[in-house]
């Protein structure tokens, strides 16, 4: 069986995913009144569940909306030992290492993942376990902030699939991992 982990996220052109208390506003800056999706919906359509972090998780839970996510949801955290009651059926808490949750979702049934956040990135990237990166960068320089990626013990070496330019501004690349 073909597992697949995909990586789709948002960067400022200094590689920040969030600004140095988490900000994330200026991810909408660029006006989209036809609310294109840039890719998500088609994400979406291609994955069995998504796989995010703590601070991931506790930051949608605070952006004040009904729960936006239709597929199952696994948050990794070793600190959360629940989630709130309305999410019971929809987020599974996971520990361990990257390797053992891939496990343990895979034999669930998920096979194709969408992992979010950005330590959680960081750590799949040190294992080698992105098969793809959907990097949507947004024009601003933060300046400083939460980095998308961080120091790894060998290189990656991924292949280019194709560039899009949404909205006349975001410049969206799509790569896969060359093994």
């Amino acid at each position: 069986m073909k597992y697949k982990n995909i990586v789709f996220i948002g960067k400022s052109l200094d590689g920040f995913i969030a600004g140095k208390n988490g900000e994330l506003d200026w991810l909408d800056m660029i006006p989209n009144p036809e609310q294109n999706g840039m890719g998500y919906y088609d994400l979406m359509d291609e994955i069995d569940a998504i796989v995010m972090g703590k601070t991931t998780f506790e930051t949608v839970l605070n952006f004040g909306i009904d729960w936006p996510y239709k597929k199952h949801v696994f948050v990794l955290s070793y600190s959360l030992n629940q989630t709130p009651k309305a999410l019971e059926e929809k987020v599974t808490l996971l520990k361990g290492n990257e390797k053992d949750v891939l496990n343990t979702i895979h034999n669930r049934g998920f096979l194709n993942l969408y992992i979010d956040g950005g330590k959680t990135v960081q750590n799949f990237l040190k294992a080698d376990l992105i098969d793809e990166l959907r990097i949507s960068t947004i024009p601003i320089l933060l300046g400083d902030g939460i980095p998308l990626f961080d120091v790894l013990p060998k290189s990656l070496v991924f292949n280019h699939v194709k560039t899009e330019v949404f909205l006349d501004q975001i410049v969206q690349s799509h790569y896969k991992r060359k093994r």
